[in-house]
């Protein structure tokens, strides 16, 4: 019976990560068939949108860091199943995007509006090209195991941890991080840059640097000299960038 509880509950981690995210591609556009947007709250408060934006983001940020750390899930959690692990960091992240949507300000002023058609549906193919790119680069690394989902089916089905392995397949060749690379482009690309989306934007932006970071130590940590040759020859986020 644990094993289907388990199961359950990373189905329930993937359906509500999945659903967010797709959310958090249409709040941040400016499409006009989408009532609330990242410009139109769903709710309004009299509170310094400022300081509340950038409380939201750093609820999103710690939680994802502190979550991702190896000890938070090696040493807190060294006794709960892998698939609750996962299904845990995919539902904590759902919850922190759910809340941003719902309690994010809008800000005052706009930086960039652009009217032309033309314009407007070139931007959003090169909006959509990000995503795709991101959604993509979650297929190559293996998506249903990046979400929890795949964690919660070997619990399920008593297959074993499987050996980590370090390949480098399709988008990978290019960049090493072709999900934040799809993620910024379609944080940037938009026809209308509101100063309320160029805040999310820049802090997002600062959030996957930061991240990043980290990522490569803890990447060069499980694969060694292989991850440091890969750094050498393939750029960060940018193809045919300068390396690092």
């Amino acid at each position: 019976m644990k094993k289907y509880l388990i199961f359950l509950y990373a189905v329930l981690g993937y359906i509500l990560s999945i659903g967010s995210l797709s959310f958090l591609i249409l709040w941040i556009y400016p499409w006009e068939f989408i009532k609330f947007t990242i410009n139109n709250p769903i709710i309004t408060l009299d509170i310094n949108p400022i300081f509340l934006n950038t409380s939201l983001l750093l609820l999103f940020a710690l939680q994802h860091s502190i979550m991702a750390r190896s000890f938070f899930k090696d040493k807190l959690l060294k006794n709960i199943s892998n698939g609750v692990k996962s299904a845990n960091y995919s539902l904590a992240s759902s919850i922190c995007l759910i809340i941003m949507f719902y309690f994010w300000q809008p800000i005052e002023g706009v930086l960039w509006d652009f009217q032309s058609d033309v314009v407007f549906w070139s931007i959003t193919i090169v909006y959509i090209v990000g995503w795709i790119t991101a959604f993509l680069a979650t297929f190559i690394i293996h998506h249903f195991e990046l979400f929890g989902l795949y964690q919660g089916y070997r619990v399920l089905r008593n297959i074993p941890e499987p050996e980590v392995k370090f390949q480098v397949n399709y988008f990978y060749k290019y960049v090493r991080h072709p999900i934040q690379s799809g993620t910024l482009v379609g944080l940037w690309a938009t026809p209308y840059m509101s100063h309320t989306h160029l805040f999310l934007s820049m802090g997002m932006t600062i959030y996957v640097l930061i991240g990043l970071h980290y990522e490569e130590k803890s990447l060069i940590n499980t694969f060694g000299d292989k991850y440091k040759k890969y750094i050498d020859t393939t750029p960060m986020l940018l193809p045919f960038a300068l390396r690092r």
